[in-house]
């Protein structure tokens, strides 16, 4: 299956239904809901989906977004948070998105897990990768540092993170609703690339399980924490879906895939028809841009 995200064209309608609709003239018979979405959209989305002009193939946690917010904010409340004030949002902001879920008929709520509260190292890492410098002591020092930081400091942050998905687990199950764990851009964010194989054990059979991001693991391997490939292959037994963006070396993402650097011939093997393929595209793509994008996949992946 092929959906669309509204990440690409949220911004620009006040009516749902015309976003929508905007979608399906580009071809898709799916959308996915993202996190930009205003609750004054959701009567139109209501209404074309039960005209039955277009299906919901996923949401975007948190979505519709919080009264009062008017921007895209999928990191609003935050999973880890050691305020339980916080974790409370968070939980109850997500039981929306999964009722709306569930509403629209939509299999699957995408779910960002929190961070740890460390120093923030992305950037100067990625900054570090643009100027050739990768390969020198200094950034494999800072990378490595980095990562053992985020290894001392993880503990109470998983911890609230995954008491929460527990919650969240028990009223999606309750609603037929799977929720799929993203893996993340930023490495101080949850869950770290290396732990979700246990997470997505921990959590077997209860109907959570990974959302592929093309673009945040491309991010991840350009510095030099993952090989993106067996990253994939490693998770294939949990895989619900993808968010299928490009990444302009070293990290600018959401590009129309086949302009970055994104290897998706070696993620065919992973691919199956059954899988949620979601073009999750920057809203600053001119439409021929997109067809173009959507075009190389169809032709790597094949159409279905």
């Amino acid at each position: 299956m092929y959906s669309f995200s509204t990440c690409w064209n949220s911004h620009r309608h006040t009516d749902g239904r015309a976003m929508l609709r905007e979608i399906r003239s580009l071809g898709f018979e799916w959308a996915e809901l993202s996190h930009g979405i205003r609750i004054s959209l959701l009567p139109g989305i209501l209404d074309a989906v039960d005209a039955g002009e277009i299906q919901v193939s996923s949401l975007h946690n948190f979505c519709p977004l919080p009264m009062g917010v008017h921007h895209a904010a999928p990191n609003l409340y935050l999973f880890s948070s050691q305020d339980p004030r916080e974790r409370e949002s968070a939980f109850k902001h997500s039981v929306k998105t999964i009722e709306t879920a569930a509403r629209l008929k939509a299999p699957v709520v995408v779910l960002h897990l929190g961070c740890i509260d460390m120093k923030e190292s992305t950037g100067k890492l990625l900054e570090m990768v643009k100027n050739g410098k990768r390969e020198t002591e200094k950034y494999s020092n800072l990378r490595d540092g980095v990562m053992q930081k985020r290894e001392k400091k993880k503990e109470r942050y998983f911890q609230c993170a995954t008491e929460m998905l527990d919650r969240l687990a028990t009223v999606a199950g309750e609603r037929g609703v799977k929720l799929g764990v993203e893996n993340r851009r930023a490495v101080e964010e949850l869950p770290l690339d290396s732990d979700i194989d246990m997470l997505m054990r921990e959590f077997d059979r209860r109907g959570v399980g990974y959302w592929h991001d093309c673009g945040h693991a491309q991010i991840k391997e350009n510095l030099g924490f993952i090989d993106h490939r067996t990253h994939l292959e490693n998770l294939a037994p949990w895989l619900l879906g993808f968010h299928v963006h490009d990444v302009a070396f070293p990290g600018e993402d959401h590009c129309a895939p086949g302009t970055g650097t994104v290897d998706f011939a070696a993620l065919k093997p992973m691919v199956r028809p059954e899988h949620i393929k979601v073009f999750e595209l920057s809203p600053g793509l001119p439409t021929d841009a997109v067809v173009k994008g959507v075009a190389h996949i169809h032709e790597v992946w094949g159409t279905s």
